[in-house]
């Protein structure tokens, strides 16, 4: 069926009725998962924002959220070059 046919189409009554049931007011479609550049993208939002808070890049021996920054930073910048 075309999406012409589709915009045209009639939906029976106990589907239209279906739709207005109570019960399903707080049903929403599942989110999608993100993908491999949504991930990337928010974990270079959040180096770019470490770095902005602290005025330098993440350094390899600072406490643990550091590390963990220096981490994705490094894995960012080994990307990058890869590509």
């Amino acid at each position: 069926m075309n999406l012409a046919n589709r915009k045209n189409m009639e939906w029976p009554k106990e589907l239209l009725e279906l739709f207005d049931d109570p019960l399903l007011d707080g049903v929403r479609p599942k989110a999608s998962a993100p993908t491999a550049d949504d991930r990337m993208s928010q974990k270079l939002a959040e180096v770019r924002a470490w770095i902005e808070r602290h005025g330098r890049e993440p350094a390899r021996n600072g406490n643990l959220n550091e590390k963990m920054m220096w981490a994705a930073m490094t894995a960012l910048k080994n990307k990058n070059m890869m590509e």
